[in-house]
């Protein structure tokens, strides 16, 4: 008897989808576009947002003109979010802001074409473009709406957007330092300990309240530091004194930092030098 209703169960879950599928076949080969248009809707509000997506997109052209279009378009770019196809997604949303500037749905248009590029954002070692564009969608939004109830959540992302920002380029830094002295990748006369210099002063120029500020200072420290002691004669006492100044900038900002005992040991193997070396 259970395997009587099983089978059953089974048969009928099998007759309904059979019946949605040829449902659904019928209504793309409607030239109804009244109805093709409703059950778009209708497939949209039960959840079923890649048919409901492929129907809209046929609908665009035919859509053009009419008092529905811009329904159309908005719907279309809603559908594609939610089926987890981010890319067109934004695509449309960003289309939708630019074709009805003062549309009935333009506010939602630009959050969610903002919310689209953050969920295509990759991890901080890869390629960070999707992620700049989605801060200038959201900082757009703020500017555009600075009483809108959705600016927290614009504002939130954007802060979320900048770790990952901040995270490539302390990964950045690192890596130059932990290069130290190794030329294989400097060009120019350059060097690794240089370029983290430069790489995690921009980013505290870039980001000047990131909670990664210390780390980025003590590699700064650290690399000026390093730098003078692998430099020639003739350029010791110059970066030796450039690595005192940083120490001293250090702990003005940071006096109660974790790497004070690694700062401090630095600092006083630079003002030996300085005390001992000759003057040119």
């Amino acid at each position: 008897m259970y395997h009587m209703k099983k089978t059953f169960t089974a048969l009928l879950i099998t007759i309904l989808v059979l019946n949605a599928c040829s449902d659904y076949n019928a209504v793309l080969k409607s030239t109804d576009l009244d109805y093709r248009y409703e059950a778009a809707k209708q497939y949209y509000y039960e959840g079923k947002y890649d048919q409901s997506a492929t129907l809209l997109i046929d609908l665009i052209a035919g859509a053009k003109g009419t008092e529905r279009a811009e329904e159309t378009l908005f719907l279309l770019g809603m559908a594609s979010y939610k089926a987890e196809s981010y890319d067109a997604a934004s695509s449309y949303f960003k289309k939708y802001y630019e074709s009805y500037p003062n549309g009935i749905y333009v506010e939602e248009a630009r959050l969610f074409c903002g919310r689209s590029l953050y969920q295509n954002t990759p991890e901080p070692n890869l390629d960070q473009s999707d992620t700049y564009s989605a801060i200038t969608e959201f900082q757009a939004f703020t500017e555009n709406y600075p009483n809108s109830k959705y600016r927290d959540e614009a504002m939130k992302l954007i802060f979320e957007l900048q770790d990952k920002l901040i995270e490539k380029e302390y990964a950045a830094a690192k890596l130059y330092y932990d290069l130290g002295s190794y030329f294989g990748n400097c060009t120019n006369g350059g060097s690794n300990y240089q370029a983290c210099i430069v790489t995690a002063q921009n980013a505290i120029n870039d980001y000047p309240y990131t909670s990664r500020r210390e780390e980025f200072a003590i590699l700064i420290l650290k690399s000026k530091f390093d730098l003078a002691e692998q430099s020639i004669e003739e350029k010791k006492r110059e970066r030796y004194g450039n690595a005192v100044d940083e120490y001293y900038g250090f702990m003005n900002e940071f006096p109660q930092s974790k790497f004070m005992k690694e700062a401090t040991n630095l600092f006083e193997k630079a003002q030996s030098y300085l005390k001992t070396a000759p003057t040119r």
